[in-house]
């Protein structure tokens, strides 16, 4: 029992620890001499579902009864800072431990084993994939690497060409539902957020591994940490045969990349600052991968992203500044190698399409705690800038693409303003968190838009928690939706923005051993933005970008994780089970004659099963399996080559990992796709086959 005014600069000594879920976690941001310490208390220590950043001391804490709330471990569900027992949002963690015993190779094939997170691949080892949640598409979510908004308003296909390795990732935070409130405007249906390692002492790690289809990849990382300093640089290389023949009997999904990252941080008892800059770099076949008219194509990426962060404390006021840099530039062939060749009668136009984006942001993160709450305000200012050769509006000026005989002749540039203001009530079960975030853009001549939200929950003892939400969010088009107006595709560029309100329900239960959820929700969504084809116009059907006047969503979320080594101690075979379930329907105005690329494509079932065994010693198995069902329909061409309408078949993939897990060392092998099962994620492109690989990493203390 402490008095609320103690001071930071005071140590506090503990005779006892309680018995709570949180009194471990209580402990960090503070200084603390600990006289005893149970190792039962450790296994409190668990940060499921909530984000690890450090976060500054408090001189007056939170506290809504005579015991201290010493600062937890920082949530992403909102814009304060709360801790994990006063969190009203649910998000979804994938933590490192499960990233290791993953038989993945990309952070794209990670997020396959969300049941909420749709991935939908048309190369192989996340060479090029859509990702988006709850029924939505790839434009619809918020992409973030450290906390830094990395979206490229040009399109999200390329949205995960991340400059980290897998090995370099300490989790990856999925928020479902609109997050406006707290990532921005384009999470209209989620964020997913990839925060990178810090390291803990001296140490140089390195990977290496190879398998079916010439695949390779190799990488090394460097750790250094020296008092209030750390640093981190890793290096990655990756490369593929590819596995899928175009017409000519040549391999066209082979791929090649190139990653390179640096991090950094400084922290005393008042301040934290961090940095990090990546480059990547990659070249992929792209088969038919947009299109049919050609199976040659082609497409080159190259990424850099630069970031600044801090957090610090001028009294009572908490301020979290930050500013980036990310610059996206895609340069794609429609016939790879062939410049400027266009098919006899075709619509294609030049064959080679060059874009380069270059976003500018700088946000400022602000609360104080008082007599009420926690209230947060906060700002952000995003400039995006395209220039293209053919996205955007005519460039009075063209401007010259480096090592080419081209200009950039087209382009947009548009800037973002926003402003949040959010209050938290936090009692000691309840807590209600309430906001509004309003949003300006330069585009179209946009006037202020206000979208409000409320997150609610109340735990029932230590284990049950109750939650419920309404928030409302909106997205700006990508420039390809505007723009996109070649190969048989025509773009309008008086699109509205998206608008989306969604209700969600669910409850949480946390025990030993046993971790379960269950939620409902609801989207309503207003001018969703999708290109459709008519196929009623025959010959002369194009692909068009058009806003859809209604779409409603109703979705079910289920999930159960079982550590088996704790519910059944007197075995050691079994470890864990983790099952999880997704179920979705959508009403909407969908005409018999109308195909689409994604709105009306969506994941109607989804069922993931994860289990992890120990099979002797340090040798692991993990086993993961997942069955979904796909609505919506594609088109694709008959052995006499006619156009024929097909819709999507369910199918269900087992991915196995086989490892011996020694403390400097591990050694795997594993195999996706075990069964050999045909399937297809976008049209008539076929994935892989069964895909076996092999490989070892090594950590080296300095």
């Amino acid at each position: 029992m402490y008095n609320n005014k103690k001071t930071s600069s005071s140590p506090m000594k503990f005779k006892h620890f309680t018995r709570k879920g949180y009194a471990l976690f209580a402990c960090l941001g503070k200084e603390v001499i600990v006289g005893t310490l149970s190792v039962a208390t450790l296994t409190y220590a668990k940060a499921d579902g909530i984000s690890t950043q450090p976060i500054m001391a408090e001189a007056d804490s939170l506290a809504t009864h005579s015991e201290i709330a010493l600062d937890e471990v920082r949530v992403t569900g909102s814009r304060a800072p709360l801790t994990h027992g006063q969190a009203a949002r649910m998000i979804t963690v994938l933590e490192q431990k499960d990233i290791q015993a993953a038989p993945v190779q990309s952070i794209n094939d990670l997020l396959k084993y969300a049941a909420s997170v749709d991935v939908r691949q048309r190369g192989p080892i996340g060479a090029q994939t859509d990702i988006s949640i709850r029924g939505g598409n790839q434009e619809q979510i918020t992409i973030l690497l450290n906390g830094i908004n990395i979206c490229d308003p040009q399109t999200g296909h390329n949205a995960f060409d991340f400059p980290v390795d897998v090995s370099d990732i300490e989790r990856i935070e999925v928020l479902e539902g609109p997050a406006g409130r707290v990532f921005g405007t384009s999470s209209l249906l989620g964020a997913i957020n990839i925060v990178t390692k810090h390291p803990k002492q001296n140490k140089i790690s390195a990977h290496a591994e190879a398998g079916s289809y010439g695949y390779f990849n190799g990488g090394t990382s460097i750790g250094l940490t020296s008092g209030k300093w750390t640093n981190t640089i890793s290096g990655n290389y990756t490369r593929s045969d590819g596995y899928n023949r175009n017409k000519a009997g040549r391999l066209n999904t082979d791929f090649e990349g190139a990653k390179a990252f640096y991090q950094g941080t400084y922290s005393d008892k008042d301040t934290r600052v961090s940095w990090h800059a990546g480059l990547s770099m990659r070249d992929f076949g792209s088969n038919t991968f947009y299109g049919t008219g050609s199976d040659d194509q082609f497409e080159h990426t190259f990424k850099s992203y630069t970031a600044l962060q801090a957090d610090t404390r001028c009294g009572k006021l908490h301020l979290s500044p930050s500013v980036y840099w990310n610059r996206n530039m895609d340069r794609f062939e429609y016939f790879r190698g062939l410049d400027n060749i266009i098919p006899e009668g075709g619509t294609y136009g030049v064959a080679y399409n060059y874009h380069r984006t270059d976003v500018y942001g700088v946000n400022l993160n602000s609360y104080f705690d008082w007599t009420l709450g926690r209230t947060a305000v906060c700002a952000e200012l995003r400039n995006e800038d395209l220039v293209s050769t053919t996205l955007g509006e005519p460039l009075e000026q063209h401007k010259h693409i480096h090592k080419t005989d081209r200009d950039y002749t087209n382009g947009l540039n548009r800037t973002n303003i926003s402003f949040t203001l959010e209050h938290n009530i936090l009692l000691e079960r309840f807590t209600l968190s309430a906001g509004i975030v309003a949003v300006k853009n330069s585009w179209n001549q946009m006037n202020m838009r206000v979208y409000p939200g409320i997150d609610a929950s109340y735990r029932i003892g230590n284990n049950v928690k109750f939650y419920a939400s309404y928030n409302t969010s909106l997205r700006m088009p990508s420039v390809t939706e505007l723009y996109y107006s070649v190969g048989g595709h025509k773009a309008d560029k008086n699109l509205k923005p998206e608008e989306l309100q969604a209700f969600e329900g669910g409850v949480k239960y946390l025990g030993n051993g046993i971790t379960a959820s269950a939620s409902v929700f609801y989207n309503h969504c207003k001018n969703m933005i999708d290109w459709i084809l008519d196929t009623n116009e025959g010959n002369d059907a194009v692909w068009k970008s058009v806003n859809f006047t209604k779409i409603n969503t109703l979705g079910v979320e289920a999930s159960l994780a079982m550590k088996l080594n704790q519910l059944i101690p007197q075995q050691h075979l079994l470890k864990s089970l983790d099952l999880s379930y997704t179920y979705m329907t959508q009403d909407k105005d969908e005409p018999a004659n109308i195909q689409s690329r994604s709105t009306l494509e969506y994941l109607r079932h989804k069922f993931v099963a994860n289990l992890d065994l120990n099979i002797w010693s340090k040798l692991d198995l993990t086993m993961k399996y997942r069955w979904q069902k796909r609505t919506g329909s594609f088109t694709r061409k008959d052995n006499s080559g006619n156009a024929v309408v097909s819709k999507f078949k369910p199918y269900g993939l087992m991915d196995a990992r086989l490892s011996w897990n020694a403390d400097k060392y591990k050694l795997f092998v594993e195999a996706n796709n075990v069964f050999n099962t045909k399937y297809y994620d976008f049209g008539s492109l076929p994935q892989p086959g069964t895909w076996i690989m092999a490989g070892a990493s090594v950590d080296i203390n300095l």
